[in-house]
């Protein structure tokens, strides 16, 4: 890796860890209710509900509440684009949305996955994206916010029944955190050259004297909690590789930073919970090892390039820049490949399909270790927590005593649990990959012969059951067959891993604190944070194998072995 890739990366982490440091005070303080002004003026409105938010509930009830609020979500953006042609905001006149893309895209921004099989700016009006795509990006990062800090309250309290409360949960992370950091942030993009208007087109005139017609729209506002909520669904088909919705490096380095925020937030926000703030840190040193590798890897990857087009004349120095922004260059695009999917966000601001087979690889391998390097919002977090879970249990075992982790033993309904959470999504993904490439409308929509095919679905399954959303554009998966299978993975791969994780914090809540003795494992020290990598390397990693060598890697090893 080059220099500035090297400084880039360094800068990226220094200005992350400064920013996410005190948003946690922040997030702890607003979470737990602690700030008075901030209740009182919640009181009402939870009222208005029917919500006493001083009455909490048990792990059932509140799985239950998130399940019903989600699949109301559900019905209600499925509702918007099969009206959008009689509702206001339609200055495109864009007419109804097909059924199944309908259900898929519905499913998909309330699952966080934000998956598009359509392009936004020719299928969606303005009135969708903001009432039903941009609402969603609030309330799908809220329900990740909601189902990590019942985990944490789990490991905080003891001998109680309750986890907290879910409707104040979600009220809490929308308006007090989600919200002013969207307003901020939209505010920022706008007057850094993203678009945010209600206009429908702009018609233009090119350099060469043709007629153009430019589609606007209220971008900034979207592409704020787009970023922050990781979301990633694009206002733009071609997302944040768009000048529109990425104009320049500052947006870009700021859209990453936006990325991993609230995610690194909350692994502190962990510390101070249960009042060890190690545990934060072990766990971040964890994510960060990781992430810097696949870094390394990624941009060493597209540095070198294509060995076929040297062959053939082409300046090695240059890399490949096939796919990529020039105004990005290759580190950038590299860098931002890597956080998008280690995060569940999804966007991108260069087509990873035309990565080098390795430096794909890299994205695709950081989604299938379930996007627990900072992750998603509430979700990448709560996910390395039962990897951490079934470190100490590995650990319990090879020590011959019984595992514990902050103060809570780790017992058989709890590793059921973890198990549910770690081997449910490659299930769900590995399924979904043989059922469409060994099924005439699976393959119907690869385009790419060979390896490279593979990967395109590989991808798309893997991006779709940990909630990603990015894509190996290559695949044409806006078809009743695509949108129906990866609709039920991304339900699945969502609320088949929330229910054993809230079902966990239950479990520990109601387990009395251990005093830490002389045998107990330190779950702090380097010693650990080695244990947890091995465990999420191999226990994450190891289900995906044998697809991935029948995708990027034999990929790789044809493409280095070619002769022009």
């Amino acid at each position: 890796m080059s220099t500035s890739a090297g400084l880039q990366l360094s800068a990226f982490l220094v200005v992350l860890f400064a920013l996410a440091w005190p948003l946690a005070r922040w997030v702890h303080a607003v979470m737990d209710g602690r700030v008075a002004a901030l209740r009182r003026a919640e009181r009402p409105l939870l009222k208005l509900a029917g919500v006493d938010a001083e009455s909490e509930q048990g792990w059932l009830g509140y799985a239950l509440g998130l399940l019903v609020f989600n699949l109301l979500g559900v019905l209600a953006v499925y509702a918007l684009q099969r009206l959008q042609p009689w509702l206001p905001w339609n200055p495109q006149h864009f007419g109804a949305v097909s059924p199944d893309s309908a259900f898929n895209t519905a499913v998909s921004f309330v699952t966080n996955t934000n998956w598009q099989g359509y392009g936004g700016e020719t299928t969606m009006s303005h009135g969708t994206q903001m009432l039903g795509l941009t609402v969603q990006n609030f309330l799908s990062a809220a329900t990740g916010m909601a189902v990590v800090m019942a985990l944490m309250r789990g490991f905080a309290r003891h001998s109680v029944q309750t986890v907290g409360n879910v409707w104040a949960d979600l009220t809490r992370a929308t308006l007090w955190v989600l919200l002013p950091l969207s307003f901020v942030f939209a505010l920022a993009l706008a007057g850094l050259g993203v678009v945010q208007t209600l206009s429908a087109s702009q018609p233009v005139v090119t350099l060469e004297g043709a007629q153009q017609t430019l589609s606007l729209g209220p971008v900034a506002s979207q592409l704020a909690i787009k970023m922050l909520g990781t979301n990633g669904g694009g206002f733009f088909n071609a997302n944040s590789a768009h000048p529109f919705e990425n104009p320049t490096v500052v947006t870009n380095a700021l859209q990453m930073l936006s990325i991993f925020l609230i995610p690194t937030a909350l692994c502190f926000v962990l510390g101070r919970q249960v009042g060890d703030m190690r545990q934060a840190w072990a766990l971040l040193g964890a994510m960060t090892v990781i992430f810097v590798v696949a870094v390394i890897a990624t941009t060493a990857a597209e540095q070198a390039g294509n060995p076929v087009l040297t062959a053939l004349g082409a300046d090695p120095a240059g890399g490949n820049m096939e796919g990529k922004e020039v105004r990005f260059g290759i580190d950038a695009s590299s860098l931002f490949a890597v956080i998008t999917t280690a995060a569940s966000c999804g966007a991108v601001n260069a087509m990873h399909d035309s990565f080098t087979p390795l430096g794909g690889l890299v994205p695709l391998v950081m989604m299938q270790l379930g996007e627990v390097v900072f992750g998603g919002v509430g979700a990448g977090l709560y996910g390395m927590l039962v990897f951490a879970l079934l470190a100490v249990f590995v650990a319990g075992l090879m020590i011959g005593r019984t595992p514990e982790y902050v103060g809570k033993k780790i017992e058989a309904f709890d590793m059921k649990m973890v198990s549910l959470a770690i081997l449910l999504t490659p299930l769900v993904v590995l399924a979904g990959t043989a059922l469409a490439v060994v099924t005439a409308p699976g393959r119907a929509g690869i385009a790419a012969p060979g390896a490279h095919g593979f990967s395109e679905v590989l991808y798309a399954l893997s991006s779709v059951g940990n909630n990603n959303g990015s894509a190996f554009a290559g695949l044409s998966a806006n078809t009743p067959f695509y949108n129906l299978l990866t609709g039920l993975v991304m339900w699945v791969g969502r609320f088949g891993v929330i229910v054993p994780v809230l079902a966990l914090a239950g479990s520990l809540a109601r387990k009395k604190r251990l005093v830490a003795g002389e045998g107990t494992l330190p779950t702090h020290g380097p010693l650990f944070v080695v244990l947890l990598l091995g465990v999420v390397l191999l226990v994450g990693l190891l289900n995906y194998v044998p697809a991935l060598a029948l995708g990027p890697v034999v990929e790789h090893f044809i493409l280095w072995g070619a002769q022009p």
